[in-house]
């Protein structure tokens, strides 16, 4: 096979995740702390935290996972896919049949590895495509070339480089070595594909608007801290720089002083005067502004604001189409990202003669009700057998149960109705007339 290139090229190693302007996010830190402290002449800004460090932090996943949308949607998208069993099929003459006892099976569903279990490994698989936007996992084979576990690898570890014409993964151990995989070796799967070979993290992509959820937050907590009382600014006759130190440290602590005993006036000298600075949280809309946070986290992860506790628009009719959108336009399309790596990576590509699926049959029941009936209309229209229906709520199979039924009532037309009567010739009487 011809390459276009050398075969000893190297390409510059990429990072597993990419963190966009990480040079201006830290420029952006410095901005914040210079302002901070061009303004701390007086001391004001520190009285309610706006010139503390961390009013300039930059977005990342621990920070992200501290605002309740971002941690109630990464956890219930990963526990849910999580949660859908693993089924392996074979091909056969007459459909698809169920393997028992597979070992990929087993993998996917029991244990990944002697440390972990299934659950776990996909949970975490999950947790660090929805934070981090990535997820890799070693696949060890005997010397059979048999899959027997798989390993989670650690992002922050790992370096992707092209090398003729291949995908090479760097991946750095706990005793300092380097060890090399091949895509082939190992299960990758992301968010979305970035530049190059990184990929893009759905909280670094979104710094802006979860960084307004933390603000808001923070906002909130510093008021609140405050006693509820609201920035403010002091004005007065002061003659020099020192002056308005003083007076700032001296207002600074009769303000910590009246609220931290409950007090609600504070004594000024002659001249002097408090104006509010800003808005209060009536007037900057705080419900609204972490609302429609929420409503754009759920946007982030294709949620309904619902899934995300989020009941204001929520009604006993919509809650079920809320459920048949979250698994057509989200779940599904997580799934086939889940079936297509596991196929390629674990049966090989090309025609292959087993194949591995998720079970949607379970997030899909409805109420007891209407599941009932769905069960018994396909078992008296011949699509399932009883025991087939039995074991969809782990009910023991019966004898005779494995026959498929149909109601006797139910017949071709043609064979309750028979052949139509053929057309009688016309006969003619004696009269003359016809019959």
């Amino acid at each position: 096979m011809a390459f276009p290139f050398s075969r000893r090229r190297r390409e510059p190693a990429a990072p597993a995740v990419a963190d966009p302007q990480p040079a201006e996010a830290e420029a952006r830190r410095a901005s914040i702390g210079d302002l901070a402290r061009q303004s701390d002449a007086g001391g004001m800004l520190r009285i309610f935290g706006f010139g503390d460090d961390s009013a300039g932090e930059a977005v990342t996943i621990d920070t992200a996972l501290q605002v309740p949308a971002i941690w109630c949607a990464v956890g219930f998208l990963s526990r849910t896919l999580a949660a859908l069993p693993v089924h392996v099929f074979d091909k056969t003459d007459q459909g698809r049949q169920a393997r028992q006892g597979d070992p990929i099976g087993a993998l996917l569903n029991e244990a990944a590895n002697d440390e972990t279990a299934a659950f776990a490994w996909r949970r975490r698989l999950w947790q660090d495509i929805f934070t981090a936007g990535r997820h890799v996992s070693f696949i060890e084979r005997n010397g059979r070339g048999r899959v027997i576990n798989l390993w989670p690898l650690d992002l922050d570890k790992l370096t992707l480089r092209r090398e003729a014409g291949r995908t090479v993964y760097l991946y750095q151990d706990g005793s300092n070595r380097t060890l090399r995989y091949a895509a082939r070796e190992v299960l990758d799967l992301t968010f979305m594909p970035g530049t190059g070979l990184s990929a893009r993290s759905p909280i670094y992509q979104h710094a802006p608007t979860i960084g307004l959820a933390l603000a808001a937050a923070r906002y909130g907590r510093r008021v609140f801290a405050n006693g509820g009382v609201p920035p403010f600014v002091v004005t007065g006759p002061f003659r020099t720089a020192e002056g308005v130190d003083r007076a700032a440290e001296d207002i600074g602590k009769a303000v910590r002083k009246s609220t931290a005993e409950g007090g609600n006036a504070v004594v000024l000298p002659d001249g002097h005067k408090i104006d509010k600075l800003g808005f209060d949280p009536e007037q900057m809309q705080m419900e609204a502004t972490q609302r429609f946070c929420v409503e754009q986290i759920a946007r982030i992860y294709g949620l309904p604001p619902q899934f995300l506790q989020d009941l204001t628009r929520g009604t006993f009719s919509n809650a079920e189409q809320q459920d048949l959108h979250l698994v057509k336009h989200t779940l599904t399309q997580w799934i086939a990202l889940f079936e297509g790596e596991v196929n390629l990576k674990l049966f090989g590509r090309g025609p292959r003669d087993s194949y591995a699926e998720n079970a949607l049959a379970g997030i899909l029941r409805g109420d007891l009700k209407s599941r009932a009936e769905a069960v018994a209309r396909q078992i008296s229209t011949g699509q399932i057998t009883p025991n087939e229906a039995r074991r969809m709520d782990n009910r023991p199979d019966q004898d005779g149960g494995d026959r498929l039924f149909l109601q006797s009532a139910m017949a071709p037309i043609d064979t309750l109705t028979g052949p139509a009567p053929a057309a009688q010739p016309a006969t003619t009487t004696t009269e003359g007339q016809e019959e």
